[in-house]
């Protein structure tokens, strides 16, 4: 397994390297990163009806569709995302979130996980998750509240239902389930930082095999990300409105 530590915190470039990837590297690959605020919507969700849009524009937080379905997250600095592809060998998404609580249990927090997937502390979430198929290859990616501004996130996640309200749009939209939340920080028995604790979470991916090891964006990596990220990822056509126009793109795969 490549394991890369993304030090890039452009929601946009984050979400088109997740896409990048998935779609043209062949090996299995575990990337921990983090977005600068920005809220994150599902692939078959209406963004409208999903946010606080005066919210987001006032606070300048980047508004972002994934290439997985799922609902609606907030990310900023103090949330961690984890991602996950692998060949599809019939695989079960469960083994991921398993493999995210006991991580969390090597540090005493005792999480479980529910029918969705997501993952709590005594009833208060502190993961979602979403998973995707791309012909032969998987990918799961999930959040981690560890103390995010649980404020903000409330906020940007409070949409106004007028806003949505548009009886010519026939489409069928996805619809996110809101829980109550919580900071993994506010559970630790110690204090820990965030950067210690994002190190332990790839030296534990690193130490599952001895065969994985630390990946870097190669310059050619950077460039064709970069590319998609301007084609798809920072456009108002796929944020708002899910439109790619692959006709436009001219994405640049490995050799």
């Amino acid at each position: 397994m490549l394991c890369i530590n993304n030090t890039y915190t452009d929601a946009y470039f984050n979400l088109a390297s997740e896409e990048y990837l998935l779609k043209n590297l062949e090996e299995d690959i575990f990337m921990l990163w983090q977005n600068t605020p920005s809220v994150i919507v599902g692939k078959y969700q209406n963004v409208l009806a999903e946010i606080n849009l005066d919210f987001v524009k006032q606070n300048n937080i980047k508004v972002v569709r994934r290439f997985s379905g799922g609902g609606t997250v907030f990310h900023d600095l103090g949330n961690l995302n984890l991602t996950f592809i692998e060949k599809n060998r019939n695989v079960n998404f469960d083994k991921f979130t398993n493999q995210i609580i006991t991580l969390l249990s090597d540090i005493g927090i005792h999480a479980q996980s529910d029918e969705r997937r997501a993952i709590n502390i005594d009833g208060l979430k502190i993961s979602g998750s979403a998973q995707c198929v791309h012909k032969d290859r998987v990918m799961y990616h999930a959040t981690l509240l560890f103390s995010s501004d649980l404020n903000s996130l409330i906020t940007t996640l409070e949409s106004d239902p007028k806003q949505s309200d548009n009886k010519d749009d026939k489409r069928i939209y996805v619809k996110s389930v809101k829980s109550p939340v919580t900071n993994i920080v506010s559970h630790l028995q110690q204090p820990l930082d965030i950067h210690f604790f994002k190190q332990y979470i790839i030296n534990y991916m690193l130490n599952l095999n001895k065969e994985n090891s630390i990946y870097t964006f190669s310059e050619k990596d950077e460039t064709a990300i970069k590319a998609l990220t301007e084609q798809k990822y920072a456009t108002e056509d796929w944020n708002y409105y899910g439109n790619y126009n692959k006709a436009k793109a001219h994405f640049i795969p490995l050799d």
